[in-house]
């Protein structure tokens, strides 16, 4: 009996050795990860907020202002443009192969094989492929239109399949107390199933909002470079990523593009605040509703 004793006193003692070299392990990489998200954040905010100056806000582009309104406009149409086309096209297509694809369908497996497929494709062929679809086959030109379909193209994949995980993530139970108390499968749905599942599609989203906010290589050969604010969506317009790349790359504006860096760090929190707070107020909504 002692010996029995002795052995799992040892083991015991090899798990909890263990158990403090792995908390230590994950508290290290916390700690370099905060630590490098804090100094690419400090370096950005000192490199660039002494040089925000009212100017840099100014109505139209010019080489002495370096305004960056045109393009934190032409990069909110477009990051609209492209969440309004592939949205409804990612969560429909999810919703699909959920709760109505059945199970073991070829089918879907070869859905869910191309699009992981396409999540891992490099920016710069959604952007070629854009060129020669909108720009040159469409006959759209470099213009927020083609951007704003390239960059949907780009971004479905990956609002598609997080939204997939989410509602796979939904109980079973909540399902079965909808049909159990007489709901059909559309409301089950639209009234149970998505309302729980909106936080984690809301991350889907703005994991795809901050690709389409941060890219360049794919809008340059589709939505172009020109610094203004186009008359209609088929003009051509920079975002505020290519906007800061090209003030960057010409070395003669380095203060501004440092500046520019700072504004598009405040456009995404302040997006990320909002989708945070709009996914609180449905989840209580779907909330009451039940």
């Amino acid at each position: 009996m002692k010996q029995v004793n002795q052995k799992k006193s040892s083991s015991f003692e090899k798990q909890k050795i263990k158990a403090k070299i792995l908390r230590f392990c994950v508290l290290f990489c916390s700690i370099i990860t905060l630590g490098l998200l804090a100094f690419m954040l400090g370096y950005i905010l000192i490199k660039g907020v002494p040089h925000l100056r009212p100017s840099l806000f100014a109505w139209k582009y010019t080489s002495d202002n370096c305004s960056v309104m045109p393009a934190l406009v032409n990069t909110i149409v477009i990051t609209f443009l492209a969440l309004l086309i592939a949205c409804p096209l990612g969560i429909g297509s999810a919703i699909y192969l959920v709760e109505y694809a059945k199970k073991g369908n070829k089918f879907v497996k070869i859905v869910r094989m191309t699009t992981e497929t396409l999540t891992g494709i490099p920016s710069i062929i959604f952007g070629l492929f854009g060129m020669l679809l909108f720009v040159g086959f469409f006959h759209w030109g470099y213009s927020i239109l083609s951007g704003s379909f390239t960059i949907a193209i780009m971004i479905l994949p990956t609002i598609m399949r997080t939204t997939e995980e989410a509602l796979l993530a939904v109980p079973d139970s909540f399902r079965e107390g909808s049909f159990g108390l007489g709901a059909g499968k559309i409301r089950t749905v639209f009234r149970i199933v998505l309302p729980s599942a909106v936080p984690g599609i809301l991350s889907g989203v703005i994991l795809a909002t901050g690709r389409v906010v941060g890219e360049t290589a794919a809008l340059i050969y589709t939505a172009g470079t020109v610094a203004q604010i186009p008359e209609n969506i088929l003009g051509s317009g920079r975002t505020l990523a290519i906007h800061m790349y090209v003030l960057s790359s010409e070395g003669l504006h380095t203060n501004q593009a440092f500046s520019t860096a700072v504004v598009l760090l405040v456009l995404v929190i302040v997006i990320n605040i909002l989708s945070s707070s709009l996914a609180k107020k449905i989840s209580g909504v779907g909330n009451n509703g039940k």
